[in-house]
């Protein structure tokens, strides 16, 4: 195969910067004019990323995101996407190939597609952006074998504009996914979840005008709703209609300098998002084209569903909509029930809710990273309160600051793709963490962070009790001035003594609302015995109910969420015939099996109504 010079290589390269670049992605995707590159995606492992480095670690011109494909007798080229197999995409690579169960590394992607492909998303009319909902966890992405940038982080969206690199025909589009642990990563190492390999979720091709609304906001304010919306570029001048046809609202206001435009609705009063009622508002939101466009088009719109609820704190209390509620959640891995696998689907999302809210809860904790759209969307459709998370979990870099600007930008992400999902009430910033002044640096600035993006939620994180002594517990964490909401993890009689629960006394010295972030132990469903015996389902109903009689006496307890919601793949979980890789401290067995401890929690969270 012919090679290209270094000077070859180098233009080639600064051609194509100025032609490709990662882009801020839109927010309500799925609203937009959109095609989906879901399907089946030509995949291989490539354990020691010889499509991508030389045997001195050297780039190489002509690696695997060619697509290369011989055109003479002679060539050599040791590799075939057309010959290799296919797996479905979203998906994760590691329950779709046996061979690829506890693989990590790096697995190539490929797939093809024709373009233009319909009427609405033909050539000259306007941007086109390649969305990615998530890839785990290092991408590199290529199209028609031009790298257009790589992403580091396993669980928020990001996209690229392609509108100069796509070709009329057919495009190539490769993906380099890497999936190993770093220690240097956000997660670290060490993690107790399955650490899916692929394109996990949505990959879509995206149609937007040349300027076009990136993000917009809808919040309830001090008197009525308040609006603001931004353009992809600074643009004065546009207008921008939003339309609320239940509540008679429609406005016009303009973009100023900066691209961007808001508005107060005063007069507005909606009726209040609740989990006992989950009322979301049709709303469409227009921008009017410049000139130029409008001879070709219509003005674009964007439609989305919208709820409108205030989250605050009193004390020790949580307030929703101005009265006091008690968070009675579970917590919950982005894992499908039945397949255990990675979830992409609606009703895969849809059955863990269902089993959520037949336990009596009104609240999950999505641990321990961002969760698919889907389950955000669902849950704020069917009334459930959301924590929602990034992977800062256990022990990271805390004195890299490639790490830090690692977990801000998935903190950014996270936000900016769910500010406007009223059920989420609870951004939280990590997950037991050691003590420690670089620790603490590390998660303050997360703390400011969130606060600056969206002050209209509330910070937590889920921090560590390390010790007690003569049975009693004193929550102590420099992290407490930082947040909203003290929440901490405890598994008292599964770490300790079975016997240690009603000995316990709990010590809460800041004057905040409290959630008992995790708590609970495993049990093997089906497996009955003495309520002495560990992995029975006897065993964690017991604990279950010393736990909850414990947690009762806790002063300023305002929610729980229990360890957790179904049994969960995790390499870290070896004991063969009971765990067998996975971690069964779920009120529900994998495949739906309700165990004793189920009934127990109903039956307490049925006294916090």
């Amino acid at each position: 195969m012919k090679r290209l010079s270094l000077l070859t290589l180098i233009l080639h390269s600064l051609l194509f910067t100025l032609h490709a670049q990662e882009v801020p992605v839109p927010q309500n995707i799925f609203a937009r004019d959109i095609v989906s590159l879901n399907g089946d995606w030509h995949y291989f492992a490539d354990p020691q990323e010889q499509g991508y480095y030389g045997y001195h670690m050297e780039k190489l011109p002509w690696g695997y995101f060619n697509d290369a494909k011989p055109q003479r007798p002679t060539d050599l080229i040791e590799y075939s996407f057309d010959n290799s197999p296919t797996m479905c995409v979203p998906g994760d690579w590691n329950t779709q190939d046996s061979m690829l169960y506890l693989y990590e590394g790096t697995v190539w992607y490929r797939r093809t597609f024709e373009f233009p492909q319909s009427s609405t998303m033909g050539e000259g009319e306007g941007r086109f952006l390649l969305y990615f909902g998530a890839v785990n966890y290092e991408a590199m992405v290529f199209l028609n074998g031009k790298e257009l940038g790589k992403h580091v982080g396993g669980f928020t969206p990001f996209c690229y504009d392609v509108t100069d690199v796509l070709r009329s025909g057919q495009n190539s589009l490769v993906v380099k996914v890497d999936n190993k642990r770093h220690r240097d990563n956000v997660p670290t190492r060490v993690f107790d979840w399955w650490n899916y390999g692929g394109l996990t979720r949505d990959v879509l091709l995206v149609c937007v005008r040349n300027t076009y609304i990136e993000d917009y906001s809808l919040r309830l304010a001090e008197k009525g709703i308040y609006f603001s919306v931004s353009l992809n570029k600074p643009e004065a001048g546009l207008r921008v209609t939003l339309t609320i046809p239940e509540l008679k609202v429609k406005k016009t206001i303009e973009t100023d300098a900066q691209g961007k435009a808001s508005l107060p609705l005063t007069k507005t009063t909606p009726q209040l998002w609740s989990p006992d009622n989950p009322k979301l508002y049709d709303i469409v939101i227009t921008l009017e084209e410049d000139q130029e466009q409008k001879a070709n088009s219509q003005p674009s719109a964007l439609k989305d569903q919208i709820g409108f609820r205030t989250i605050e704190t009193r004390g020790r209390e949580i307030l929703l909509n101005g009265k006091p509620i008690f968070l009675r959640g579970i917590c919950v891995h982005d894992e499908s029930a039945y397949t255990n696998r990675r979830l992409t689907t609606k009703a895969e999302a849809d059955t863990l809710i269902a089993w959520a809210k037949a336990a009596g809860c009104n609240f999950l904790r999505l641990a321990h990273y961002p969760h698919n759209e889907i389950t955000i969307r669902e849950a704020e459709r069917q009334g459930m309160l959301l924590w929602e998370e990034i992977p800062v979990y256990w022990s990271i870099a805390w004195d890299n600051p490639q790490t830090l600007d690692n977990a801000r930008r998935q903190l950014t992400d996270m936000i900016h793709r769910d500010h406007n999902r009223c059920a989420t009430i609870i951004w939280s910033i990590a997950n037991e963490t050691p003590h420690g002044e670089a620790r603490d640096r590390f998660l303050s600035t997360l703390a400011r962070e969130a606060q600056s993006q969206d002050s209209t939620r509330l910070i937590s994180m889920a921090m560590e009790v390390l010790s007690a002594s003569n049975y009693i517990n004193r929550l102590q964490d420099n992290m407490h001035e930082y947040v909203d909401v003290v929440s901490f993890n405890q598994y008292v009689g599964w770490y300790r003594d079975v016997s240690d629960a009603p000995k316990m006394k709990w010590e809460v010295p800041y004057e905040k609302p409290v959630i008992v972030s995790e708590f609970g132990g495993g049990a093997l469903a089906g497996k009955h015995g003495a309520e002495n015996e560990r992995w029975t389902e006897e065993f964690q109903a017991r604990l279950y109910r010393e736990n909850l009689d414990m947690l009762d006496k806790i002063p300023g307890l305002a929610g729980t969420c229990p360890w957790c919601l179904k049994d969960f793949r995790s390499p870290r979980r070896l004991l063969p015939g009971i765990q067998d890789h996975f971690n069964r401290k779920g009120i529900i067995s994998d495949q739906g099996q309700r165990k004793q401890s189920f009934d127990v929690l109903r039956h307490w969270y049925e006294g916090k109504k």
